[in-house]
């Protein structure tokens, strides 16, 4: 559901936002938080939608939460649902985004670019990544 031209994006975990590691947690995907933090920043709701659960799962949202990313919802479509067998596992979302995609996973500027329709960006050591971002 699309409110007010914003965006519910679903993300993937593991080879989406870290490197694929599981069941530890790989490295940050080159530009992942910065381009979450964007996403958030220009009001879109982002879900954790991943495979993990349990531990591993709340060993995820906290690295994120340290990074600096709170979830809207992680594997719900809202924060308020509750899971139970009758219920479908799949996420209402607009968008997926997952290393798993046909073509596989485009990298967080590619990303960030489609999102916002925003020019290509200038990543060099002086200017950064935020140089496109601002």
């Amino acid at each position: 559901m699309n409110f007010n031209n914003k965006l519910i994006i679903a993300i993937d975990f593991d080879g989406t936002v870290v490197e694929d590691a599981y069941p530890k947690i790989g490295k940050p995907m080159l530009f992942a938080f910065e381009t979450l933090k964007k996403l958030q920043d220009d009001g879109h709701r982002l879900i954790l939608w991943t495979y993990r659960s349990g531990k591993r799962l709340n060993e995820a949202v906290k690295f994120c939460e340290d990074k600096g990313i709170i979830f809207y919802a992680v594997n719900n479509s809202f924060p308020e649902e509750e899971y139970t067998k009758d219920v479908s596992r799949k996420i209402n979302a607009d968008i997926f985004i997952d290393d798993r995609n046909i073509g596989g996973f485009l990298g967080w500027g590619e990303i960030y670019q489609i999102l916002t329709n925003t020019a290509p960006p200038e990543i060099s050591k002086k200017k950064g990544f935020f140089s496109f971002l601002k």
